[in-house]
């Protein structure tokens, strides 16, 4: 289950980088 989160979370950087607006920090949670 470690490899969904790791996907989720470059998933998540991905769409944060492309729309500039850091909703999640990283290492936030």
């Amino acid at each position: 289950m470690d490899l969904i989160r790791q996907l989720e979370a470059e998933q998540a950087a991905k769409i944060e980088a492309k729309r500039k607006l850091p909703e999640f920090q990283p290492g936030d949670t």
